[in-house]
């Protein structure tokens, strides 16, 4: 998972933007679909070509007909590549039904076509601070293929049913016609449920939710709240600061989680498939979290569990803020395993941040292998067998989206980079209060601070004969440089 998100609002200065234009030039980064790719989206996006279970090509009017689910979605504000819909409901003896509708992107993807093509070569879409590049082109990801409201779009529809406590009874996928109702966003969502003035559908997604948040608190499962740094303005500078994600976010999540691990466990029940892995942290690892909590004052009583003791943290809490940011240690080595004939044993198949086996299945207009897993749950349920363009691209999607992953990440890293260090440029020799929250092993005086204000993270160096920089405890330290696409931000303790 990424270390740090980065969100730019429309306040971010001119001169910023353009050192962004010029790191994707320096990343390689396409700025345009090749002719080919975006001829066969723009002919897509006019007639989409629905895959059958035979094999053949449908149509819409082929299509299952849910179009009277008043579905919503939920994004953040302006957000156009809308993914997911979804809609709650109770049922009479309590228990809950979902209904959950993803972009169906293979109704607008040749196999084998220029624009297959280059969705391999792109694996996910990348975000800048300031803007997105696509894995698809905008006529699908924001136009034909997203669920956007009031449109008649082919999705993949999955129906969980859970009992009253929220566990998964039941599962069905099928492909039909679905519209979408609303779209929302997480500060109104969040508002209407706290307000009272939610639906039920609505306010059945804190309900459901927080079932599933118990449900994963008790099978060991880890969900990190980690803060985002934010670009804003104030009294007329630009200024970084910590943004903690609200509720809604964590329940909406858990119905991706849900629908994630549904494909899992469909996929090894056909025994074809692709998982989203992570093996178990080191055994050392938890006990070095266990050393760095005591060393930033986090309480963590010895009963108490590494899972339940995240769910207690405040990300508005800068101490808590800096240990989430040093737990996404033990979610590092995430892969992806893919088996055809032969399921996995189920240690191989575990997810061990989701503690269960789990799937990526939520997200494809920006993420390649989505795709592909609703295929092969689509094929899984209705008891055929893969089609050959999904089975044959099997063997290499593992090494494609670790090649996707690792350039998403460099992207983030050298925007964070990027972002600081042009904030702070004209603040060079500036003092700042610090919390040191990492220190390296072969030599103490190089660390990393947490700084309370602005929300910065970044490097600290002490002169090599000096003391030990004191893990957890607050300090001054002085910016020493920061030059935006030469060198990152680093600190010098005072």
């Amino acid at each position: 998972m990424p270390r740090r998100h980065m969100h730019v609002t429309d306040a971010a200065e001119a001169p910023l933007r353009a050192a962004l234009r010029e790191l994707r030039i320096d990343l390689e980064v396409p700025d345009h679909f090749p002719p080919t790719a975006q001829a066969e989206a723009d002919s897509a996006a006019r007639a989409p070509r629905i895959p059958a279970a035979d094999g053949a090509v449908a149509t819409e009017h082929a299509l299952d007909d849910a179009t009277d689910l008043p579905l919503f979605t939920i994004d953040p504000p302006g957000a156009r590549d809308l993914d997911q819909a979804m809609f709650l409901s109770r049922r009479p003896d309590g228990s809950f039904r979902i209904h959950y509708a993803i972009a169906d992107v293979a109704s607008f993807v040749t196999p084998g076509g220029a624009l297959d093509a280059e969705a391999h070569h792109r694996v996910t879409t990348l975000y800048f601070p300031d803007e997105r590049i696509p894995l698809y082109p905008y006529a699908l990801s924001e136009g034909a293929a997203s669920l956007l409201p009031d449109q008649d779009r082919p999705a993949v529809l999955w129906q969980l049913d859970l009992d009253p406590e929220g566990v998964l009874v039941a599962t069905s996928v099928r492909r039909a016609l679905v519209r979408s109702r609303a779209r929302l966003d997480y500060a109104g969502v969040q508002r209407a449920i706290d307000e009272g003035t939610a639906e039920e559908p609505l306010d059945l997604l804190r309900e459901i939710g927080l079932l599933r948040e118990e449900l994963e608190v008790a099978r060991g499962a880890i969900s990190l709240h980690v803060p985002e740094q934010e670009i804003v303005e104030r009294n007329g500078r630009y200024r970084l600061e910590y943004r903690a994600p609200l509720p809604a976010y964590g329940w909406n999540a858990q119905i991706s989680l849900l629908t994630g691990m549904a494909a899992a466990e469909l996929m090894l029940a056909a025994g074809t498939g692709i998982l989203r892995t992570l093996p178990t942290a080191p055994d050392g690892s938890v006990a070095r979290l266990r050393l760095t909590a005591r060393a930033l004052g986090v309480d963590w009583p010895h009963h108490t569990s590494y899972s339940a003791l995240i769910r207690g943290l405040d990300p508005h809490c800068a101490r808590h803020a800096a240990f989430l940011q040093e737990c996404t240690a033990l979610l590092r080595g995430a892969g992806y395993t893919a088996f055809d004939g032969s399921p996995p044993s189920a240690s191989e198949a575990l997810h061990a941040a989701v503690a269960a086996p789990y799937a990526h299945a939520t997200a494809p207009l920006r993420r390649l292998v989505d795709r592909y897993t609703s295929e092969l749950c689509l094929a899984a349920f209705a008891g055929h067998e893969p089609a050959d363009w999904v089975r044959s691209a099997l063997p290499a999607l593992p090494h494609e989206m670790e090649t996707g992953s690792q350039r998403a990440n460099q992207v983030e890293r050298a925007c964070i980079d990027l972002v600081e260090a042009a904030l702070l440029r004209d603040r060079v020799g500036e003092t700042f209060e610090a919390l040191v929250v990492d220190i390296q092993e072969q030599d103490p005086t190089r660390g990393t601070v947490h700084l309370y204000e602005p929300a910065v993270i970044g490097p600290v160096e002490a002169a090599p004969e000096g003391p030990a920089l004191p893990l957890g405890q607050r300090i001054q330290v002085r910016l020493a440089e920061a030059d935006p696409g030469l060198e990152p931000v680093r600190f010098t303790p005072v």
